[in-house]
């Protein structure tokens, strides 16, 4: 007899088999049969639950994408100063990749391949971009750097898509260091600001 458990619980375990099949299969090749199976549970179940595989992926596009977030923001002290405000962020960024490589593949593979899912990636994106952008005005303001209002979310756009692009190579190298991967992060965007932030321009 299947031992009843909370809700909460049960959907839990549905997304954590669901993250990991589609992770695995992709979201058109993964099936509700499999997912059901890894859970544990029946495959009415989770339509009862979590509803088409459509709403499913979306589910845990939602779960990670929040897990994510929430982490970041844990990571950051905003009463830090902007460099150490950014390496705390990129820390847990890529902490949390390192822990949840399926989750990652989730959000940055399947979700960027799937037109109709791209939204919910965009959204998270823009809130970091954001979130980078204010740390990057704020540096410069501290310093007195004059900067165009565009020259900040421009700046924090390229420093995400390179996180982005580094994490997503983290995910295919269990041997390496998160840490590490964020001390190589912050060398890429730390130097090259600091040298903004004290006047240091390249010219054509």
């Amino acid at each position: 007899m299947l031992k009843r458990l909370p809700r909460v619980v049960r959907e839990q375990q549905m997304l954590d088999a669901a993250v990991k099949i589609f992770a695995r299969r992709g979201f058109h090749a993964a099936s509700m049969d499999e997912i059901a199976e890894v859970a544990g549970i029946s495959k009415p179940m989770v339509y009862a639950y979590l509803g088409t595989k459509d709403e499913l992926f979306v589910a845990c596009l939602q779960r990670e994408a929040t897990r994510l977030m929430e982490a970041v923001a844990a990571g950051v002290r905003p009463t830090a100063r902007p460099d150490e405000q950014l390496w705390n962020g990129l820390r847990a960024f890529f902490a949390f990749v390192g822990a949840h490589r399926d989750g990652w593949r989730v959000l940055y593979r399947q979700a960027r391949s799937e037109p109709h899912f791209a939204g919910e990636l965009a959204g998270m994106r823009a809130r970091i971009v954001e979130v980078v952008a204010g740390l990057l005005e704020s540096a410069c303001a501290a310093a007195a750097v004059p900067a165009r209002p565009g020259d900040f979310m421009a700046m924090a756009y390229a420093y995400v898509g390179a996180a982005e692009s580094l994490a997503d190579w983290l995910a295919d190298h269990e041997e390496e260091d998160p840490e590490h991967t964020a001390t190589r992060m912050m060398n890429f965007v730390w130097v090259g600001a600091e040298s903004l932030l004290q006047g240091k321009v390249w010219r054509a």
